[in-house]
């Protein structure tokens, strides 16, 4: 237990720390030390402030110093940034930014919360007036002063992770033309390629200008405008620029006292936030946090962890044993009328952590298909191809999704399998789900598979079909060929037609079946086993394979 406690940074995490230590303790003395002018604030929604989704500024203030100070005991110091750490006496250096002078704080237990800190490259014109990055209250104040005052026509937001996508929702609620420019392949990092897809086949709808595998080399004063130059040579010109890369850990005062650093440059704690300094605790964007699937340390700047660790390093701090068991990095974002949510591992990670796995896709109603209102959202599965263990979920629709993500979360989180997919009991009512919830769908998809009384191959192995050994069988109506194309080289035989039509299917080579989304298709497949053919069905139907093959799909 400590007598006096000092927490360094506010919002998510160190907020949540005073709050906690003071439920726990009456009569500890505890400082909350916080660079900015607030206290806490609701950073996630900063985008939406800009585009007037939230009509009030003081909305986004979670709770100011007067109100925290007076509510838990607290002594709160805005605008007050700690430069240094004396571990040796165990001391902060204080600069108070509002009077320039500097002091020393004596404290039994510390915690720090600096947060990370958004990437800004080192390119030509990084610092020009009208590009932005958004991190905080200022931040926010500056870009939607920026808008108001001038009205831009075109802006291009540079990278394509939450808060790129969230500022890009918000300029176009504003009127404002965007040009997206990212680096990699896709939007969203944490989806697999054909899920974020769909994500960007809806940005592309929504008039958005989409330009991937393209970085930014120099941005040029043009005028009152920005020519942002890109590394592949093109020129775009616009009003205005957000810097939405990335963010990094802010380990500056870590670093500079000595605590130790992980290879992925976040501050290392033990499962209960303890750093290197046994009387230094860390939270937050700014420490290294163990991958509950892996084991391994990763880098998650997410609210959700932040808050945990706030509250369990301030449990530790004031003498009650408590552990972080870990994060899966359940997150989700708004894009439109879209929501996209993953939790757990996608492939990228499996790949590279050889963890073998394998994916089952669905496409299911919101909720029953005959209540108004229904939409399709697209679900894939991760899982262990032995056991069945759930190894991640990535969802993408309009209505529903972060419900069954969150569903999903949790079976990841407790070690849940395919199997126990099939059996979760889940609430239905027309308006909310169906008897086969989505996420029941899942389960029975991924224990088929297991099971194997389904064999499957998945869009991007299409291309490499031997036209010698394999067809494509394409099982959808006369109508859907004719209005939504068909894959070339497809023989079409609708699924109600098959069984009369078998005579017509070559009995040497494998047929690979597929419709819309996979139902009608596993239909044919069930046939074509039991009248003694070799198939396959195509993993999430033509709806994935339109979107993975980059032609767009509007859901």
């Amino acid at each position: 237990m400590t007598d006096k406690l000092v927490i360094v940074g506010g919002v998510a995490g160190g907020a949540t720390a005073a709050a906690r230590a003071r439920r726990l303790n009456e009569t500890a003395q505890i400082i909350v030390l916080e660079r900015g002018p607030y206290i806490s604030f609701a950073n996630c929604g900063l985008p939406y402030y800009i585009g007037e989704v939230i009509k009030k500024r003081d909305d986004l203030l979670v709770t100011d110093a007067e109100s925290f100070s007076k509510r838990y005991n607290v002594d709160v110091r805005p605008n007050s940034e700690v430069v240094d750490i004396d571990r040796d006496n165990r001391q902060v250096v204080v600069l108070n930014r509002e009077t320039g002078e500097q002091y020393r704080e004596f404290y039994g237990k510390l915690i720090l919360s600096p947060g990370a800190e958004p990437i800004r490259p080192p390119f030509e014109g990084v610092d020009l007036d009208n590009v932005f990055t958004l991190r905080n209250i200022p931040d926010t104040d500056r870009i939607k002063a920026y808008v108001d005052e001038n009205q831009p026509e075109r802006a291009v937001v540079v990278g394509g992770g939450f808060i790129g996508l969230e500022m890009i929702e918000n300029l176009v609620f504003r009127g404002v033309q965007i040009t997206m420019v990212e680096k990699m392949d896709q939007v969203m990092p944490p989806l697999d390629y054909e899920m974020a897809a769909l994500v960007q086949a809806h940005m592309i709808e929504k008039k958005v200008d989409c330009r991937f595998g393209d970085g930014v080399a120099a941005l040029k004063q043009n005028g009152a405008a920005i020519t942002v130059q890109t590394e592949s040579g093109h020129e775009i010109d616009c009003d205005m620029v957000i810097l939405s890369i990335g963010v990094r850990p802010e380990t500056g005062l870590a670093r500079k006292a000595g605590l130790t650093l992980g290879n992925s440059g976040g501050i290392c704690v033990d499962d209960t936030l303890r750093t290197s300094d046994p009387h230094i605790y860390a939270v937050g964007d700014a420490v290294e946090m163990r991958h509950r699937l892996t084991g391994k340390p990763v880098l998650i700047p997410l609210a959700g962890p932040a808050n945990k660790q706030g509250r369990i390093a301030a449990d530790n701090v004031m003498g009650r044993l408590s552990v972080f068991r870990g994060t899966i990095g359940t997150s989700a974002v708004q894009v439109f009328e879209h929501t996209a949510a993953s939790a757990g591992l996608n492939e990228k990670t499996l790949k590279a952590e050889n963890i073998p796995y394998t994916a089952a896709y669905t496409h299911s109603g919101s909720h029953a298909g005959y209540y108004p209102g229904a939409e399709t959202m697209a679900v894939k599965l991760l899982f262990s191809p032995g056991t069945g263990r759930l190894l991640g979920a990535q969802a993408v629709g309009k209505v529903g999704v972060d419900k069954r993500i969150d569903v999903l979360a949790t079976a990841i989180y407790a070690g849940l399998t395919v199997f126990d997919l099939e059996e979760l009991d889940l609430c239905y009512a027309p308006p909310y789900g169906s008897a086969k919830d989505p996420v029941n769908m899942a389960g029975y998809v991924g224990a088929n598979l297991i099971k194997k009384d389904l064999e499957k191959i998945n869009w991007n192995e299409v291309a490499g079909l031997d036209p010698e050994k394999m067809v494509l069988l394409d099982v959808r109506t006369k109508i859907e060929v004719r209005t939504s194309g068909t894959i070339d080289g497809a023989v079409h035989i609708p699924v109600d037609e098959l069984r009369d039509r078998m005579g017509e299917l070559d009995r040497n080579k494998t047929h690979v079946a597929y419709c819309a989304v996979g139902m009608r298709s596993y239909l044919a497949y069930k046939m074509l086993i039991q009248n003694g053919f070799s198939a396959a069905n195509l993993a999430g139907g033509f709806r994935t394979y339109l979107a993975a093959t980059e032609k767009i799909l509007l859901m």
